[in-house]
């Protein structure tokens, strides 16, 4: 039985012309961490507020540990482990204040479960005395992810938990994802991070409300069907203005100081692009391969013309 179970889900806001998500179907297999990945307004929270009892669908079905989501939510809302996008606990409660305050909540304590969460909270007990509101963002997310674990849930929900956070926490983040997901837990996580995707062990792309694409992210990057390399100019507007109509290029965009160029199979298309962008008038040309990411998938996935 799997973890969760998606079937046809669609919910459109009042006054929306667009739902926000529109049949979605997926299953979230039991111990998997599973990524749920696009930019914002893709549906992401509307998601996982519909699967954590907080929003109801128009229409469609969906399963939590084998519980139905609206027959059955009392019963989810004392399995899962849940972390809104935003900051949401107690900010002029100390962190054991908060800790003990979620606790009391499920009918626990600190101590019965602090096996799960010791890793974690080990970090943050030093300033245990400390208000949430005066903690760095890393360390929000650590009294958060502490907060929803300290009932051992069998499915932790993550609504884009790296989110304004600096990139030593975010790695730190994900390493703890990989301890919880070692004891069993199944975790669902959704973030805008491209780069955090091969972090999930199978990802779902959404845009606009809808699946594009699930599977693992080295299946996906296998799977992309053309060539792509770097570029480089002096002038990289002039770059990019210019890759539009260059021989042999399919689509171009800007992938941080280079830009990303689907190329058809040609064996002198590199030297071809070179002489073309030299006549357009540009200077210290790079080209380079370039690895296939996440990025490029979703990219590719979002153009109507793709195959």
């Amino acid at each position: 039985m799997p973890a969760v179970s998606i079937s046809h889900i669609t919910k459109t806001y009042p006054k929306a012309t667009l739902p926000a998500v529109s049949v979605i179907n997926l299953e979230v297999h039991a111990g998997e961490l599973f990524g749920l990945i696009g930019p914002d307004g893709a549906g992401k929270t509307t998601l996982f507020r519909i699967l954590t009892t907080l929003l109801l669908p128009d229409s469609g079905h969906a399963t939590v540990d084998g519980y139905d989501i609206i027959k059955d939510y009392k019963k989810i809302r004392h399995t899962i482990g849940y972390m809104p996008g935003k900051f949401s606990l107690y900010q002029d409660l100390t962190v054991e204040e908060n800790l003990r305050f979620f606790a009391t909540i499920f009918k626990t304590s600190i101590a019965e479960n602090y096996e799960l969460i010791r890793d974690i909270y080990q970090q943050i007990e030093p300033f245990k005395h400390r208000k949430a509101g005066k903690l760095s963002g890393g360390m929000k997310q650590k009294l958060a992810l502490s907060c929803a674990l300290i009932h051992q849930p069998t499915v932790l929900f993550l609504d884009e938990p790296t989110t304004g956070v600096d990139p030593v926490s975010r790695k730190e983040f994900w390493d703890m994802l990989d301890l919880l997901k070692a004891k069993g837990i199944t975790i669902m996580v959704s973030t805008p991070y491209m780069d955090e995707a091969t972090r999930c062990d199978r990802i779902a792309l959404i845009q606009q409300g809808k699946i594009m694409s699930i599977d693992a992210p080295s299946a996906m990057i296998e799977a992309f069907p053309h060539r792509i390399i770097g570029v480089k100019a002096k002038n990289m507007y002039m770059l990019l203005k210019s890759l539009v109509s260059a021989p042999g290029v399919l689509r171009s965009y800007a992938f941080g100081e280079y830009a990303h160029v689907l190329m058809a199979d040609s064996q002198d298309a590199e030297s071809a692009m070179t002489r073309y962008l030299m006549n357009a008038g540009l200077d210290d040309i790079i080209i380079r391969p370039a690895r296939v990411t996440i990025e490029d998938c979703f990219i590719h996935l979002m153009d109507p013309e793709h195959a």
